[in-house]
């Protein structure tokens, strides 16, 4: 594996100053199976003092050094270097009581989470791997270090990281470390909302998360309690083919990788349980339970603290997954205006994630269903065609000048737009100002 110059750097003046140095944890273990590390980490026997007198010449800041860590700055990066140390207790499953410094560098890798991440190396050449970690790599293994109780009772927050490996690496969890986060899952209420999220966004993202959902849902439910109904949701119908949960976490798995559209099919059928009646059909029937599902991602997304933007895509795109409409050009302009085109074509992952997630036998007619509404919007788009008022030879001011304002001025663009799109009314300002005031005439 290949350190940077940067990192080799640090690592020599630290040797040079008779201190022992290495990268550790993610960085080891990322390089290793051929990805490119976000970060290099360096540990080391200098204590925080030893440290600042060393790197004394250079850029530092004191990121946290009652805990041992100095971020060295290098070239306009910062690479953070801690003093090997021991935990003391975990009296509130999130974070040590205490820190003690020690000087070798065996006692600091016993104290990490897994063993994937509690390797070092000083030159990319000789790996200190005291816990089997490059084997678990090879494996495809998650495995805590030492008792997995211990670890996971330290921070609980290493539950959710267990899952979150075992989906962005697609690994499997050992079967003890499995056990473990099972029995100790209600110990994640002492973490907080921020953390749970960070954790829980990456886990989504993972190729791995549709098996980890199917796997782990007890654990899911503890921080997303809301979610738990859809575990034993039928749902007889012709459309589909697994319960609400397994439909779920197939969706999950088709959707883009990224946080708002894995978030968006985590929560778009959740209000299913509540909206679930049995027609006379003798079928499964959820009427509006877009609706449900909405309030329900809008909790829980609150209750994580999620961002502003998140919170308000997500939302959307649950409370409009389930938009139906024919193939046709007025019926999708008429979604495009009252959406906006943006919105409307970010929802087309959402309709392929959702129907490749049920009934396999109908997966052919509904993707061509939804490849010509795709292919409607594209060529609306492609020949900009009006479909927002900012799309008109006219505003606010244009008619201002011919005496329509406020409301009336409102309720007239929108009258213009439905004409413009829909009846072949020319888009040109002239003749927009006289249909304007023809109409107002006649109010």
């Amino acid at each position: 594996m290949r350190i940077p110059e940067d990192v080799l750097y640090i690592i020599h003046r630290l040797e040079e100053s008779g201190y022992e140095a290495y990268t550790v944890g993610g960085c080891v273990r990322d390089a290793l199976i051929g990805l490119e590390p976000h970060d290099w980490d360096i540990t080391t026997s200098a204590l925080p003092e030893e440290m600042q007198a060393c790197f004394s010449s250079l850029r530092t800041i004191e990121t946290g050094l009652k805990h041992g860590t100095l971020t060295v700055m290098l070239h306009g990066k910062g690479y953070e270097v801690t003093t090997y140390r021991v935990d003391g207790t975990y009296s509130d499953h999130r974070r040590p009581d205490s820190v003690r410094f020690v000087r070798e560098l065996s006692m600091d890798l016993a104290r990490r989470d897994f063993t994937v991440n509690a390797m070092a190396t000083r030159d990319g050449v000789e790996i200190i791997d005291l816990y089997g970690g490059r084997d678990d790599l090879k494996n495809g293994v998650i495995r805590c270090v030492g008792v997995p109780e211990g670890r996971f009772g330290e921070d609980a927050l290493r539950i959710l990281r267990a899952l979150r490996f075992a989906s962005v690496y697609d690994f499997r969890i050992e079967e003890g470390t499995s056990r473990a986060a099972f029995s100790l899952k209600d110990t994640l209420s002492n973490v907080s909302a921020e953390r749970i999220f960070t954790e829980l966004k990456k886990l989504l993202c993972g190729k791995g998360a549709e098996r980890i959902l199917l796997n782990y849902p007890e654990i899911i439910f503890t921080i997303l309690p809301e979610l738990s109904p859809m575990l034993t949701c039928s749902q007889n119908s012709p459309h589909h083919a697994y319960d609400v949960w397994t439909h779920t976490a197939k969706t999950v798995g088709f959707a883009p990788a990224d946080s708002v559209y894995r978030l968006t099919m985590l929560f778009h059928d959740s209000g299913k349980p509540k909206a679930h009646t049995v027609g006379d059909d003798g079928l499964d029937h959820f009427r509006q339970h877009q609706l449900y599902s909405r309030d329900i991602a809008e909790t829980c997304l609150l209750r994580l603290k999620s961002d502003t933007n998140t919170l308000r895509s997500v939302c959307r795109l649950v409370l409009e997954h389930d938009l139906r409409l024919p193939a046709t050009e007025r019926a999708v302009k008429e979604q495009m205006i009252r959406l906006g085109s943006d919105f409307f074509m970010s929802l087309f992952p959402v309709f392929r994630a959702d129907l490749l997630a049920q009934n396999p036998a109908l997966v052919p007619e509904k993707a061509a269903h939804v490849d010509a509404l795709e292919k409607i919007a594209r060529k609306l788009i492609d020949k900009n065609a009006p479909l927002s008022l900012s799309a008109l030879a006219v505003n606010g001011n244009d008619l201002a000048s011919v005496g329509i304002r406020g409301k009336a001025a409102g309720e007239t663009l929108k009258m213009l737009l439905n004409e413009v799109a829909f009846d072949g009314l020319p888009n040109e300002k002239s003749t927009l100002l006289k249909r304007a005031q023809r109409a107002n005439d006649q109010a």
